[in-house]
């Protein structure tokens, strides 16, 4: 899947990973993602909610058999509007 048209997709309920991140307490947390705003990415990590904003963050989402990183940046739209920016 190309990435422009893995961005379209929902987020919620795959698994992610902070592959790059300006804070170093973000790097390497993975687990499913369980909600998303406009500026963050809410990861259920060891059984807590994990908070994460996504600028200055670059995730791995796992779709299918495919690993698809993703710069925050890319994404800092509400989950609804970012199928209208990615046409």
């Amino acid at each position: 899947m190309r990435k422009r048209d893995f961005m379209k997709q929902e987020f919620i309920g795959l698994e992610a990973e902070v592959i790059a991140s300006s804070h170093h307490g973000y790097v390497s947390l993975k687990g499913k993602v369980i909600d998303e705003t406009k500026n963050t990415i809410v990861i259920a990590h060891d059984g807590k909610e994990k908070v994460v904003p996504k600028p200055g963050n670059e995730f791995l989402f796992t779709y299918g058999n495919e690993k698809i990183a993703v710069s925050g940046a890319e994404i800092r739209h509400r989950p609804e509007d970012r199928i209208k920016k990615t046409r």
